[in-house]
């Protein structure tokens, strides 16, 4: 089982209760690797917010309390959703806002947010962008998962719609399937002095002064989300 998985199936009751789903929009996103575990992440651009209680049937229009009672039910206030949302998606800027490596977050009206996060660390952990505990959003966009034999493994769900890695996963993915994907334009760029083992790019890495560069070209159109495996020094 891979930390993707892992993640996702630990964390479905927090979606299923009161979650947001994120999904790319227009973005530009890198990482850089170094074969010393020392890592550089950005993420500039958009990020699209799907609550999953809206695909999720209203349990009152199925009760039968009326069905039982023969009477009538009153009739609700209605409540504007685009207003719920509004106010749902401010109080969302200011929980991103309190996390490292957000350097800004705004609220661009509908569902979207524009961001710009950057983060560098090191490799001795696994590492996951977006996660944020108080938000109940995760959506892994990008995925470092670090292996006990000096390799590290690269995978960018968020990128990609892949089928059979939404099988593996409850709610059918958190790529944010179809739907999620309609609207996803960007670049991913990955650059390394490590060794690569194995990645998944057609066209393969070129060289640079900073070592081997791959870049990706996400549309709602990709299916195989980016992938890479890296052998570190040890």
């Amino acid at each position: 089982m891979t930390i993707f998985t892992r993640i996702c199936a630990a964390l479905v009751p927090l979606l299923m209760l009161s979650a947001c789903l994120f999904t790319p929009g227009k973005f530009t996103s890198a990482m850089d690797i170094r074969k010393d575990g020392a890592f550089s992440f950005s993420y500039v651009g958009e990020i699209i917010v799907a609550d999953p209680a809206d695909k999720m049937p209203d349990a009152q229009t199925d009760s039968g309390d009326a069905a039982s009672t023969g009477k009538a039910q009153p009739a609700s206030k209605p409540v504007s959703k685009d207003k719920q949302m509004a106010e749902k998606m401010r109080a969302l800027v200011d929980t991103l806002s309190k996390e490292r490596g957000f350097r800004s977050v705004r609220y661009v009206g509908g569902t979207k947010l524009s961001v710009d996060y950057r983060i560098n660390g090191r490799l001795d952990h696994s590492f996951v962008f977006p996660f944020n505990i108080d938000a109940k959003a995760i959506i892994p966009f990008v995925a470092v998962e670090v292996r006990a034999d000096g390799k590290v493994r690269m995978l960018a769900p968020g990128f990609g719609n892949d089928n059979a890695q939404s099988a593996a996963v409850p709610m059918g993915g958190l790529g944010g399937g179809d739907d999620g994907a309609k609207e996803r334009d960007g670049t991913f760029t990955l650059t390394t002095d490590a060794e690569i083992v194995s990645q998944n790019q057609e066209d393969g890495p070129t060289d640079t002064p900073q070592g081997k560069r791959i870049v990706w070209k996400i549309t709602p159109l990709t299916r195989a989300a980016p992938m890479m495996v890296l052998k570190l020094a040890q």
